[in-house]
């Protein structure tokens, strides 16, 4: 749909924690108060036309009984439905081009037409697909879905399973499975001496879990063992065969080949080393090394990409990827775009005031749980109890902050 000549589109690429709570920031707090506000439309952009809560997925893949679906998946059209119809609309679809000089993006719809939106400012929150189909919404939740009820089928005869990656997701992913399938060692054990499924964590590093200090590692790893769950370190993973085991074929029994020569055989192998920013569309001199968008880590501009152009979340080249991150961002995101939209609109910078400045906190901060009862963590440098990360995170992955941050509810106030 082109756009007419006093609209003005505010497009954001994203339909998860980062486009989402953007979105209802700006239409909450920004856009109503703009001059001229009713030629303001805000274009949300997503390949899924639900949310969900991905970093639930450890548990959630392994059985639909472990977490309320209600809680997990949230219907987004919904989730703005009680926005003024003319100032929002929601698109399905991804984006598979964007020119920023001409200032339009092409999106590829579920039909496989394709739709060019110029916009006025672009957020690029896309996010990022990891390798594992079962671990987030690579595409729609009909893919995601299909994945798991094969994986779950799968499972039902597998003796042997091997998790590369020994970062959180990959230990979550560890522990549920663990915790599933053998049970737990008793209270003077351990370990769990004959697992019923031999569960192995490969990593290419000296500890797992690095964001964290190595005795809090070291925990993690005692309450693997007593799930049944053995750690390799200091193993990168140099071949699988087949070559798509895990990814494209996630019920296919792999051989896993180790750099330092071992051999590892595996009925089910779960990739779990990373993401990869969802950016392709983006021309390659916006991006950095690793192929996030290259991003003024103060401001959240992508500067090289003319004026108002944005970035946040996975794809943000400023801070380590992660939730709190995101949700410290969306403030001061929105403050900037709205400076800049008011700068666009002919009111001098003097008056508009300065820029609002993103600062990342570095500090120790990673919850993680293992298995249904347990967990290890720090929060802003303090290591924090077992019980606690379960009681903050280990008891449904985060479900009971979602409902508040779809719904928009959590940027009632303007922070």
């Amino acid at each position: 749909m082109a756009q007419s000549a006093v609209q003005k589109n505010i497009v954001i690429l994203g339909g998860s924690y980062g486009g989402i709570s953007t979105a209802h920031y700006l239409l909450k707090h920004v856009l109503p108060h703009l001059p001229e506000h009713a030629s303001y439309q805000l274009i949300l952009v997503s390949t899924s036309d639900q949310v969900m809560c991905r970093p639930a997925c450890p548990r959630a893949m392994i059985s639909d009984e472990l977490l309320p679906q209600e809680k997990l998946f949230i219907s987004i059209p919904k989730a703005f439905d009680h926005y003024r119809k003319m100032s929002f609309r929601f698109v399905q679809g991804t984006a598979v081009g964007l020119d920023h000089a001409t200032r339009n993006v092409t999106i590829k719809q579920p039909t496989g037409e394709s739709e060019i939106i110029d916009f006025h400012a672009l957020v690029i929150a896309t996010g990022a697909s990891t390798q594992s189909p079962l671990l987030g919404l690579n595409q729609d939740v009909n893919f995601l879905r299909t994945n798991w009820a094969t994986f779950r089928e799968a499972l039902k005869a597998a003796k042997t399973i091997v998790i590369a990656g020994g970062g959180p997701t990959g230990i979550e992913i560890a522990g549920e499975l663990g915790q599933y399938l053998n049970g737990q060692a008793g209270w003077f054990r351990s370990t769990l001496t004959q697992p019923r499924v031999e569960i192995t964590v490969v990593t290419a590093g000296s500890y797992i879990l690095p964001v964290l200090r190595t005795t809090i590692a070291k925990q993690a790893e005692h309450y693997l063992a007593k799930l049944g769950v053995t750690v390799i370190k200091n193993s990168r993973v140099k071949a699988i065969e087949p070559e798509e085991a895990g990814t494209t074929d996630i019920a296919s029994k792999a051989t896993i080949t180790l750099e330092n020569g071992k051999m590892l055989k595996a009925d089910l192998f779960i990739p779990a080393m990373g993401t990869i920013p969802n950016t392709g569309f983006v021309d390659r001199s916006l991006l950095t090394s690793d192929g996030r968008v290259d991003t003024n880590a103060s401001t959240l501009r992508v500067d090289k990409a003319g004026p108002r152009i944005y970035a946040i979340g996975d794809v943000f080249s400023g801070a380590r990827p992660a939730v709190h991150n995101v949700l410290s961002a969306v403030p001061v995101l929105a403050t900037n775009i709205e400076r800049d939209l008011l700068y666009a609109d002919g009111h001098q910078r003097s008056i508009i005031g300065k820029d609002r400045n993103f600062k990342e906190d570095k500090r120790e901060t990673q919850l993680v749980p293992i298995g249904q009862s347990k967990g290890v963590g720090a929060a802003m440098g303090y290591q924090l109890p077992s019980f606690m990360v379960w009681l903050i995170k280990g008891r449904d992955y985060w479900l009971w902050t979602t409902g508040n941050l779809w719904s928009g509810k959590q940027w009632e106030k303007k922070s």
